[in-house]
């Protein structure tokens, strides 16, 4: 008679799961041989210090010397007074008066006038101002003023190019600020203009510059440099 299995004993249901056991088992091992460290003795440092190689290092003994003190400065030799005798003649010195009297008479040297230099004066508080070619004949200075102001707005009016701002592709209302002296010989100087773009800043500079010469403005008597400022204003037509 056979002997007969016990179904409940049978192990070949659980070889997959011993398969993964073996499998873990054997992996576990592996890397645990693949980290595994090892060191060579002769290379390990023990830090054995050997006090046979240390030096023993003399320190010098120093001396401490004391210094006397600097001996105390000689005291200061006494005044030696003169005794003079009353019977010496002492010369007297004479103070002679500076007062005077309304009879004398007193010489001044002539004094020599300085004429004082005066700088560039603004136009609109320059006391006699420059006369533009046509405006002789007027008498007070307002008049002259509103002459000459009328006679270099007109100039500019006729001479200035405002299709030069066109040609640029500007539109609207442009403006030019100018502005210059006019020298002490009456010559147009020192003419500086700013636009909004270079060419109609050339062009107010030529412009101006071609004003005829003036009689110069005077202060005080003198001839003197007067400023003068100009915005060149005109629009430009769509």
């Amino acid at each position: 008679m056979e002997p007969k299995k016990n179904p409940k004993k049978d192990l070949t249901k659980r070889s997959f799961l011993f398969f993964q056991i073996g499998l873990v088992v054997v992996l576990a091992i592996t890397l645990t041989m693949i980290e595994w460290k090892t060191y060579d003795n002769d290379a390990i440092d023990t830090g054995i210090v050997n006090l046979d190689m240390l030096d023993e290092e003399d320190v010098p003994i120093t001396e401490i010397q004391k210094t006397p003190p600097p001996p105390p400065p000689p005291p200061p030799a006494p005044e030696v007074i003169e005794v003079v005798e009353d019977d010496e003649d002492v010369e007297e010195v004479v103070i002679e008066s500076t007062e005077t009297d309304q009879n004398e008479v007193v010489e001044v040297e002539e004094v020599e006038e300085v004429e004082e230099e005066i700088g560039d004066v603004p136009f609109a508080v320059i006391e006699s101002v420059p006369i533009f070619p046509g405006c002789e004949g007027l008498n007070t200075n307002d008049e002259r003023k509103n002459c000459m102001s009328q006679k270099i707005s007109k100039f500019v009016n006729k001479n200035f190019d405002t299709g030069l701002a066109a040609d640029l592709g500007l539109s609207g209302i442009n403006r030019v600020y100018v502005q210059f002296k006019i020298d002490k010989k009456g010559n147009i100087v020192n003419v500086a203009a700013r636009a909004p773009h270079p060419r109609l800043q050339s062009e107010g500079e030529r412009v101006i510059k071609k004003l005829p010469k003036m009689k110069p403005g005077q202060q005080r008597g003198q001839n003197v440099g007067v400023l003068y400022s100009l915005p060149i204003t005109f629009k430009v037509q769509d």
